[in-house]
């Protein structure tokens, strides 16, 4: 009687029934470490942004429906993180087209919206290749490359992963 609940739980324990995921994250880490600024300087964005976190963008298309629904998902990934949303800058890094002020001015209010070719193709460089192309990337207020979300992410997932970065933060 005394060792039957001790086999079976040695044997459920080593059997892997308790196996747990080794990462809690949804986005891809970034790694190795990459600082936009010393790869990049002279990045308008990041002094725009300087001291928050930055949820950043690039579509060097014409804004059209997938950019229009990236920037409302955007948008409402920033609202879901409450009061700590004060914390998060979004920025939108289109091409040579410029988005539609007007669309921006109603619908994405404190939005930064720049063109920066340099920017956008280093972020394009430090995607991890097995990842789709067009997704988010979340950058510190140090300006370290530290994230990117894919671009058919569930926004909750996204906010997950940044409530987390946020809560364990020092900076920014």
């Amino acid at each position: 009687v005394f060792f039957g609940p001790l086999i079976v739980a040695a044997w459920m324990y080593y059997g892997g029934y308790f196996a747990q995921e080794s990462a809690s994250n949804h986005g891809a880490l970034l790694e190795p470490i990459t600082n936009l600024a010393d790869e990049a300087p002279g990045i308008e964005v990041l002094e725009r942004g300087r001291g928050s976190w930055l949820l950043v963008y690039p579509d060097n298309a014409l804004c059209a429906e997938s950019c229009e629904q990236a920037l409302y998902t955007m948008r409402q990934a920033r609202l879901m993180l409450g009061k700590e949303q004060g914390r998060l800058v979004r920025v939108f890094l289109h091409g040579d087209s410029p988005p539609d002020t007007v669309f921006i001015a109603n619908e994405h209010q404190g939005l930064i919206t720049t063109q920066e070719a340099g920017l956008s193709s280093l972020l394009t460089t430090r995607r991890p290749a097995e990842l789709p192309d067009g997704g988010y990337y979340l950058v510190d207020p140090l300006g370290n490359l530290v994230m990117y979300f894919r671009p058919d992410m569930d926004p909750s997932e996204m906010v997950d992963d940044i409530k987390r970065l946020l809560k364990l933060s020092r900076i920014g």
